[in-house]
């Protein structure tokens, strides 16, 4: 059991490592329990919002719309909590609307027969813009609304509530792309959709309820976002879906799809967390460290097309 997951994330691991050994020597700081508790608490929400981008590159599509995703769905929750409508009712409306965004980006894909690239870019800008009319382009506090700020800032038996929910999406993601029938199917149209058609799996389905959960793992980033900021921004999250792709490339999964996995996509989502963390501890520039995060992304993607040659 242990030689097989170090023969699966062995390489991704010993560069979570190689990094951290590197920022200790780079920052005093690194190691302070607040700092670490940090990186954690920040790598939760790109992690969570990678996951549901997990599925979108294994079906070897891609979506760039999950940054917009988490905005509109932040601010949808925050205007309606506003506007006096209790917390039980606007959680599942803002997250259903996330839902139905992927649902758009999954439709439009398989039943027109545009190019995810496409699709996605294209709603990137609807859903950013929808955020930006809805707010009429303006942030919205709120800070009087418990169960709103439990979200991100709450704890649970001691543990703060962030790392619970991901635990928890860590564990519902990898059950269902590991030990479901649908998991199955997502590896098998990314591996060959058209083999996949052949074979009897329903592809345009396979596909609109992957964009569909990718979606939803977006609404719920949103919803922890504007919770840790005590308000809704309609730019928030812009470059998001950057830090989304790197974490799932970096941990493994094939941007010409059907291979992946959720823990890759965890230790992904860290290696950037850990590596915005000591930038940031050092004081880097916010357009240096863009320049790097942009590198990072670039050696990744070598990294994965060398593979896919060595293996044709």
């Amino acid at each position: 059991m242990v030689s097989r997951f170090l023969k699966e994330y062995g390489g991704i691991l010993g560069a979570l490592i190689a990094l951290v050994f590197i920022s200790t020597f780079l920052s005093e700081y690194f190691w302070s329990v607040n700092n670490v508790t940090n990186i954690i608490l920040q790598s939760s929400i790109v992690a969570i919002v990678a996951f549901g981008m997990t599925y979108a590159i294994l079906l070897a599509g891609i979506d760039l719309s999950v940054g917009s995703i988490v905005a509109l769905t932040g601010m949808l929750l925050v205007l309606g909590l506003t506007a006096g409508i209790p917390f039980a009712i606007m959680l599942p409306l803002s997250l259903a609307v996330s839902v139905l965004c992927g649902f758009a980006n999954g439709f439009v894909t398989t039943f027109l027969g545009v190019h995810p690239f496409i699709v996605t870019m294209s709603f990137m800008g609807i859903f950013r813009g929808a955020a930006m009319l809805t707010s009429d382009g303006k942030a919205i506090s709120l800070y009087d609304n418990a169960a709103f700020e439990f979200i991100f800032n709450g704890y649970l038996f001691g543990i703060p509530f962030p790392i619970i929910l991901l635990v928890a999406m860590i564990v519902l993601n990898h059950y269902l792309l590991s030990k479901t029938t649908f998991g199955r199917k997502v590896y098998l149209v990314g591996g060959n959709a058209e083999a996949a058609a052949y074979s009897g799996i329903n592809v345009s389905k396979t596909t609109i309820y992957s964009y569909m959960i990718a979606g939803l793992m977006s609404g719920i980033g949103g919803v922890m976002l504007a919770s840790r900021m005590f308000s809704a921004q309609p730019t928030a999250a812009m470059g998001m879906e950057l830090d989304a792709i790197a974490a799932c490339v970096l941990g493994g999964t094939s941007l010409t799809g059907g291979r992946g996995t959720i823990i890759g996509t965890v230790i992904g989502a860290l290696i950037i967390a850990v590596l915005s963390n000591v930038m940031s501890l050092m004081n880097v520039n916010y357009f240096v460290s863009l320049i790097v995060k942009g590198i990072v992304i670039l050696l990744a993607v070598g990294i994965d097309v060398y593979k896919n040659k060595k293996a044709a």
